[in-house]
């Protein structure tokens, strides 16, 4: 199976390289600067354990020319319209395996490719490229979340399971990964909201009279918009998040907050906006995700005026 991935950063970066650490067929599809600086270095990562680097082949999109069985993207939910223009010239009628967290994406994409030529994937890791070009996972969480969302990805998704039989990282093949992208995005709506909304870790929300009060009506909004859209969260799988939104002395942020913080654009609309326009459209009162919404909208207009 011919696997290209979009780009060669914190996401694409590392599990393409764990791939390619295994001997499968992996191009990336990158800038031109970024492949010149791969050309020279080559893909560098950096775990808490370990120093990877690899010379991957790479491909610029003004010479995409091959065909491919698969395609994997990762770009911020922002850029994704400017990347699916770019994956839509690949050849050999590929199957597109995006890892956005969110779910607006899938209908976007399925609009754009029909639904038989996109799976469903989750990434849960903490990586981050740096000025140096370096892929730099910041903690050991590194799980790879795929599967079917149609009869046609069967023969792909076959292939991947052969893979990831030989991978370091944690692979999980969900039989409903609809499902697991709503177990996640339920997570991360808390998360990144709470995180932005306090400019604060999860330990330090905790350590206030109302930081596990506030925390936790910010995830039961959430929930319940997954529920009235068909996809309720299990009462396990909501332990487990509360487990980690919850924990105390916790130094657990999303990536957002680093992306606010440092005067990035961040994927609020993505992430919080669209979990509170959907519950909005069920006639659910979610103010919780009002505030963090509204809080980011102003330092996003911020952000933009300066």
């Amino acid at each position: 199976m011919r696997i290209l991935i979009l780009g060669a950063g914190g996401v694409g970066g590392y599990f393409g390289a764990r791939l390619l650490q295994i001997g499968a067929d992996v191009t990336f599809l990158v800038r031109p600067k970024r492949a010149q600086l791969i050309k020279k270095q080559g893909l560098i990562v950096e775990t808490p354990n370990e120093r990877i680097q690899l010379y991957p082949k790479l491909v610029v999109a003004e010479k995409l020319e091959d065909d491919f069985d698969l395609v994997m993207l990762s770009p911020k939910a922002y850029d994704l319209e400017d990347a699916l223009k770019t994956v839509s010239n690949v050849q050999g009628h590929p199957i597109f395996l995006p890892l956005l967290n969110g779910f607006d994406h899938l209908q976007l994409m399925d609009d754009q490719f029909g639904k038989d030529r996109v799976m469903g994937g989750v990434a849960h890791i903490a990586a981050v490229l740096t000025e140096e070009g370096v892929v730099k996972q910041l903690n050991d969480l590194h799980r790879f979340t795929y599967g079917t969302r149609h009869a046609c990805h069967e023969s792909v998704a076959n292939s991947l399971d052969e893979l990831m039989r030989l991978v370091v990282f944690e692979s999980v093949r969900s039989p409903n990964v609809e499902q697991s992208l709503w177990d996640k995005w339920t997570f991360l709506a808390t998360l990144a909201g709470i995180n932005t909304l306090m400019r604060a870790n999860i330990g330090e929300i905790m350590a206030t009279e109302f930081g596990e009060q506030v925390t936790k009506q910010m995830f039961d909004e959430c929930c319940s918009v997954a529920k009235n859209s068909q996809y309720p969260i299990s009462e396990k799988t909501q332990a487990q998040s509360l487990g980690i939104l919850q924990k105390p002395n916790s130094d657990f942020t999303a990536s957002m907050l680093r992306d606010l913080e440092s005067g990035y654009k961040t994927e609020h609309e993505h992430i919080i906006g669209s979990m509170l326009r959907r519950g909005r459209s069920l006639n659910l009162i979610c103010p919780s995700l009002q505030l963090a919404y509204t809080h980011l909208g102003i330092r996003e207009n911020q952000r933009f005026q300066n």
